[in-house]
């Protein structure tokens, strides 16, 4: 099962962080004992490691000979984290990561850290559409992408047809919707279809 999946940059600071465990203590002290982990690291070594460290944030494992493991991968000036029992493979979740960022790099074209901060909504959609309860649902990146686009749409035509000021162009260009200006002269002149 995937306990938590983290986001944060090289200074440790979190982008993301979406827990599918009770945590015993702060998620910032779990966050910075992650980071603690995996920053001293050097570049050469693989890219997951045995926490038993984490049993004091996350509690004890039910098996006595199974521990917590952390996987990561390092894109630029992020580190995408899974902290994982040992049910899940450790190369699977390592191509989970790659399927996470290339959604990522679909929705924001190239993803960097100022994505994820102005756009968070839109990234923890990415991952709820990948993950739920700590269970991988989808690892089509082209399923993932459909999904988060046609949710998108959706979200702008709710919002257009719930915001007659919202901007939108009265042409087909734009699916027929009309400015805020001729919409407020329409109601003005009395010319507006009912």
């Amino acid at each position: 099962m995937i306990h938590a999946v983290l986001i944060f940059n090289t200074s440790g600071i979190p982008r993301l962080t979406k827990f599918y465990t009770p945590l015993h203590q702060s998620s910032q002290t779990v966050v910075q004992k992650i980071f603690s982990l995996i920053s001293v690291r050097p570049a050469g070594l693989c890219n997951f490691l045995d926490a038993p460290e984490l049993e004091a944030f996350l509690g004890p494992k039910d098996d006595s000979n199974e521990r917590w493991r952390v996987v990561y991968r390092n894109y630029a000036t992020l580190y995408f984290v899974f902290v994982v029992d040992g049910a899940e493979s450790e190369l699977g979740i390592l191509d989970l990561i790659q399927v996470f960022v290339e959604a990522l790099d679909r929705s924001f074209e190239n993803v960097c850290e100022l994505d994820l901060v102005f756009h968070f909504d839109e990234v923890h959609h990415i991952l709820a559409e990948i993950i739920q309860g700590g269970l991988v649902l989808e690892t089509n990146v082209e399923e993932i992408n459909t999904s988060v686009k046609s949710t998108l749409k959706a979200r702008k035509d709710s919002f257009v047809s719930s915001h007659p000021l919202a901007l939108g162009s009265g042409g087909p260009r734009n699916g027929g919707l009309q400015t805020h200006l001729n919409w407020l002269t329409d109601r003005l002149t009395g010319v507006s279809g009912r």
